[in-house]
């Protein structure tokens, strides 16, 4: 088992450990991190304590989702940026997307989106051309060797989302989700 530190929160550290297993992450990243956060919180002045919390609950369960999904994705020798873009590629269809597009379209923004999208071009999960209607751009698109890895990834992925959400009813999960996306879109 490794174990590291991130400072999540200005004078609030988090653990983040790395284990083989799903389950024994989330129960072992549970425990350990409600501790840390814990006491962390309980040396503040208690204004903002709520929220503080509710962040770092939402951080800890992104770091469960992210290891499952990832361990799922190993497998097959991709990323979860890698997945990312994938992902993004066959949403906008056929006419594909310049570069930046792309990279607005992320979940997490990354600055070299170039050298990400060149990596699933050499494995052959994506394309670039130049764009006919404006040749000062290139476009890239997946392929179809691309297409058939996310069909194949589909399932898997959307079981492993359902397990880390079992506890959670079809409503809990809509209402979750509206909640997250309001706490986002706060300016």
């Amino acid at each position: 088992m490794k174990i590291r530190t991130i400072e999540a929160l200005p004078g609030c550290r988090l653990l983040i450990l790395r284990v083989t297993t799903h389950s024994i992450l989330e129960n072992t990243l549970t425990k350990r991190m409600s501790t840390a956060s814990h006491k962390a919180l309980a040396t503040s002045d208690g204004s903002g304590y709520l929220q503080e919390q509710c962040s770092l609950e939402i951080l800890r369960t992104a770091a469960v989702i992210e290891h499952a999904v990832a361990q799922a994705l190993k497998e097959h020798g991709l990323t979860m940026t890698q997945y990312n873009v994938l992902r993004i590629l066959r949403g906008a269809g056929s006419s594909g997307l310049c570069r930046s597009e792309v990279g607005q379209r992320m979940i997490a923004p990354m600055p070299d989106a170039t050298r990400l999208i060149d990596r699933l071009i050499v494995a052959g999960y994506a394309q670039k051309a130049r764009d006919p209607k404006d040749m000062r751009f290139t476009v890239t698109r997946i392929t179809d060797r691309g297409l058939t890895l996310l069909k194949e990834l589909d399932q898997p992925i959307r079981d492993r989302h359902k397990t880390l959400m079992r506890n959670l009813s079809d409503a809990d999960i809509t209402t979750l989700s509206t909640l997250l996306t309001s706490a986002r879109d706060t300016p």
